[in-house]
């Protein structure tokens, strides 16, 4: 199946400008030439070129599509194999006749991250880079774009490359020194292995060091709004959002459910949840909405807790703010433009330590200094992620993880003076490891469900 030529719809279903049917194989200009009619036969232009042209059907001799077909021979294209592009009109009916056309005349219906995962198979990139593909797709945020596109252009990759060279050689060293003592190279003391070990296992918790954001820029930053009904959590995911997706009303319990949005804060993106008010009910509909409120605080990686200015402090505010302690919080005392009645002193106190901030929904005041605040809390200084290389996949983290742990293994027998040849195992295994991160190393069922999660047609 390797060998197939492969098509698939490359541009999003529905009414559109452009729909562009994509063809990656061998035999992909041949299938291409059976009902391009053009000025010249697909085979006969110059590589890379784009073509003006008309597909007809072969069996009816019918004119389908007038199309622009881009023309790529390998090895220089995305999957390294021949490469037609067919840009047609966008339509559900026009792109999916021009790729039945294609079907008929011998390519095979591309898997999902199908031409993706050619292209890593024939090097032209590693197993990173190609998820990187994945995120860039994904990305709901400039920043998030940015790291992306640096893991697609190999960032990533080429630090992780150096570091399996330096083990690699280290490696080497060792099977020299035991293999063939008689020749004259330097020997491989314990404290060479020291040097070399502890500063690859530096560099990796370097990288490590940007995991917890890398992952946020990645995945999003999952963020829940909590409070008593009537606080003003839908106006905050209103704000947040600047967007009325959630009801507003003076009525307590509008919100029944849990209302999901995603929301770019400060280059920060989050998943934002907007829950039902916490509160004893008798009303079944709420009382469940309730439930998942509770719950929702449990998962979340960020929460609002939004407190009333113009109330007194209730024993549900209190229960809240004890609850939420020991998870990344802030404390939101809400309507400050009506008279103050809660006990700020006691929230200070219940909060112990975490941010506090003031504001005005009503009036627009305080989001600024709140988006500032979230950014703050999960990134130091400025998100810069332009001169970094974060590590965003939680693959990737597992596996750097696992790396530094057997080269901490590996510093340890160092220290307790256990013969070179043993300490060697724990650095060959790290060596594999970080292969595993770019693709050397690992299993084709991986690869394949690595794969599976793409869109069809990328």
């Amino acid at each position: 199946m390797e060998l197939d030529t492969i098509a698939a719809i490359s541009t999003p279903m529905g009414e559109g400008a452009i729909g562009i049917v994509r063809i990656s194989g061998d035999d992909a200009i041949k299938i291409a030439d059976r009902f391009y009619k053009g000025r010249k036969a697909l085979s006969e232009v110059d590589t890379h070129t784009i073509n003006y042209g008309h597909i007809v059907d072969p069996k009816t001799d019918e004119t389908v599509e007038e199309v622009m077909v881009s023309v790529m021979h390998a090895p220089r294209t995305f999957t390294k194999e021949n490469l037609i592009e067919i840009n047609c009109h966008g339509g559900l009916v026009s792109v999916n006749r021009v790729l039945q056309l294609v079907l008929n005349e011998g390519a095979r219906l591309a898997e999902p991250g199908e031409f993706t995962k050619r292209a890593f198979l024939n090097g032209r990139i590693d197993l990173s880079q190609a998820e990187g593909v994945m995120d860039l797709i994904r990305a709901k945020t400039d920043r998030a774009m940015n790291v992306a596109m640096s893991q697609v252009e190999g960032r990533l990759s080429n630090r992780i490359q150096k570091l399996r060279q330096e083990l690699l050689e280290t490696v080497a060293h060792v099977e020299v020194n035991i293999d063939y003592p008689e020749y004259d190279a330097e020997e491989m003391t314990l404290d060479i292995l020291r040097t070399k070990a502890g500063y690859v296992r530096n560099e990796i918790n370097k990288l490590l060091d940007t995991a917890q954001q890398g992952k946020i820029l990645r995945e999003g930053l999952s963020t829940v709004i909590i409070g008593r009904p009537n606080v003003g959590k839908s106006s905050l995911l209103n704000s947040l959002v600047h967007e009325n997706k959630a009801i507003v009303t003076d009525i307590p319990g509008t919100t029944r459910d849990v209302i999901e949005e995603y929301v770019n804060v400060r280059g920060v993106p989050l998943r934002l949840l907007d829950t039902a008010g916490i509160r004893e009910t008798e009303d079944v509909v709420e009382r469940i909405g309730v439930e998942r409120s509770r719950q929702l605080i449990n998962e979340a990686e960020l929460v609002l807790l939004v407190v009333n200015n113009n109330d007194v402090l209730t024993e549900e505010d209190e229960k809240l703010l004890t609850m939420s302690k020991g998870r990344d919080s802030i404390i939101i005392v809400n309507k400050t433009d009506l008279e103050e009645k809660v006990d700020m002193d006691r929230v200070k106190e219940l909060a112990e330590g975490r941010p506090i901030l003031t504001t005005s929904l009503l009036k627009d005041e305080g989001i600024d200094e709140l988006e500032e605040a979230i950014k703050a809390l999960f990134f130091e200084g400025d998100l810069d992620s332009g001169d970094m290389t974060y590590v965003s996949n939680s693959r990737h983290i597992a596996l750097l993880n696992q790396a530094s742990v057997t080269i901490d293994d590996a510093l340890q027998s160092v220290e307790a003076g256990m013969p070179i040849d043993m300490v060697q195992i724990d650095i060959t295994k790290a060596w594999e490891l970080l292969g595993e991160v770019i693709g050397d190393s690992v299993n084709e069922s991986l690869i394949d469900q690595l794969f599976s999660q793409f869109c069809l047609g990328k």
